[in-house]
């Protein structure tokens, strides 16, 4: 049963998570595209075919929109991977062991970072975007700093995950 509860939550940190860190890392750049003159940013175009190179919305304050979207659905679908996560480890015996806790902690870092800098400064964002409001760098550069913050919390708990420092279970 442990085999089982352990697949799921691997398979559901991978289907849930693993779209959260790339859309959220591809979504200040496509802001700063879309921005652009041309970009779409200006609340003229909404599918980004306005020049400035884009192709197909490429850049676009679609495709800014569509990563929003992409990171909101599946921060959703991440809750599955905690409580999994908790269900796997109870199985295993494991829920007081260090290296779980540091996850515990840290996936609720993630989680928090997530909902409360990234998710809201996507939003702030795509107001300015189609408000036709003019989108400053240092913005950008934030949500790209919380963002990585966000991922390498993630990175720092798989690695957790595999290693389990000072497990006993041979590992």
């Amino acid at each position: 049963m442990t085999k089982l509860l352990l697949s799921l939550h691997v398979l559901a940190a991978i289907v849930a998570i693993g779209p959260v860190t790339v859309a959220a890392s591809m979504f200040p750049p496509a802001v700063r595209r879309a921005a652009l003159p041309g970009g779409a940013g200006g609340g003229g175009a909404s599918d980004g075919e306005t020049g400035g190179g884009d192709t197909g919305g490429a850049g676009g304050l679609g495709t800014a929109r569509l990563l929003h979207r992409i990171c909101r659905v599946y921060a959703g679908l991440g809750i599955a991977v905690p409580l999994l996560g908790f269900v796997t480890a109870q199985a295993m015996g494991v829920l007081g062991d260090p290296w779980l806790i540091v996850s515990v902690v840290l996936t609720a870092v993630a989680a928090g970072l997530l909902v409360v800098l990234v998710l809201p400064g996507q939003e702030a964002l795509l107001e300015r975007l189609a408000g036709g409001r003019a989108v400053e760098r240092a913005g950008t550069v934030r949500l790209a700093m919380f963002t990585g913050l966000f991922n390498l919390l993630w990175a720092t708990v798989t690695v957790l995950m595999i290693v389990r420092p000072g497990s006993t279970t041979g590992a």
